[in-house]
């Protein structure tokens, strides 16, 4: 069990790094064009879990290493590029897609190259990205017959149902204009570091606790219906309320001044 008091890990192949307010999670695998390992995706699930109770953690970048790829994919050098344990019912990318999604620190996708196959899982898994002009994207899993299993489960929802199919079933990539048009991304920009700087600031300005709990209530209301959804909001509303942040908010607002958040 990790916590805040305790230091984020390394690995060779993903740098985990602070700075500032923001942890940094970058696959150091160039030479594989930052395709997944094992020890990648439970580096990343260990990481984004402990930083849900640091609280000094205002955002988590997700990127890879160099300029040419976010992240491949699988590595299909290794001969279990896909489970380690076929006795064992949760796999690593998984596991890391299930971290992800209960995640109330946001998640961005600093996609930097090639985005491919399981990379976009890891895009997806995101709450928002921010990609490089010359970025490509793809599901090529049937040029080697097998299927984007997984990453179905956090892509469906982002773009078109027929966009996806036909990524899907032939495999073939899109741009980086054609993904930000889909809505995969949320910007494109020949630098896209210039671009993550300007998205952070308009973040990190803001209430970290309405963040937080805003976060929490998005991700559970996803999966309700209708009148489940609403009886959810109705009651969390009021909690919102009751923060420090909403009343420093309010006041701050009133006072002309810009808030001093306390993040509770």
């Amino acid at each position: 069990m990790t916590d805040a008091t305790t230091p984020y890990v390394c690995s060779p192949d993903l740098t985990v790094e602070l700075r500032g307010p923001v942890l940094w999670l970058t696959i150091t695998r160039e030479e594989r064009r930052n395709a997944m390992s094992h020890g990648v995706l439970a580096g990343m699930a260990q990481a984004i879990s402990q930083a849900q109770a640091d609280r000094s953690v205002r955002a988590i970048v997700v990127t890879g290493a160099g300029s040419k790829a976010f992240c491949a994919g699988a590595d299909l050098q290794n001969a279990q590029a896909f489970t380690t344990d076929y006795s064992e019912p949760h796999g690593h990318l998984a596991q890391l897609l299930r971290v992800a999604k209960a995640s109330y620190v946001p998640l961005i996708a600093r996609v930097n190259g090639a985005c491919m196959a399981g990379g976009m899982g890891l895009l997806s898994m995101c709450d928002l990205a921010v990609a490089s002009s010359h970025a490509v994207f793809g599901l090529p899993e049937v040029k080697v017959g097998v299927f984007p299993a997984q990453v179905l489960s956090v892509l469906q929802h982002l773009i078109p149902r027929r966009t996806l199919v036909e990524m899907c079933i032939t495999g073939e990539p899109i741009s980086s204009a054609q993904a930000l048009g889909y809505g995969l991304v949320n910007y494109v920009d020949e630098d896209v570091d210039a671009k993550l700087d300007w998205l952070l600031s308009r973040m990190l300005d803001k209430s970290p606790a309405a963040v937080r709990r805003g976060l929490y209530t998005m991700k559970k209301v996803e999966a309700m219906a209708f009148e489940e959804s609403m009886a959810f909001t109705e009651s969390q509303i009021a909690l919102f309320t009751l923060t420090d942040d909403a009343r420093e908010g309010q006041k701050a607002f009133q006072e002309k001044r810009k808030p001093v958040w306390a993040g509770k």
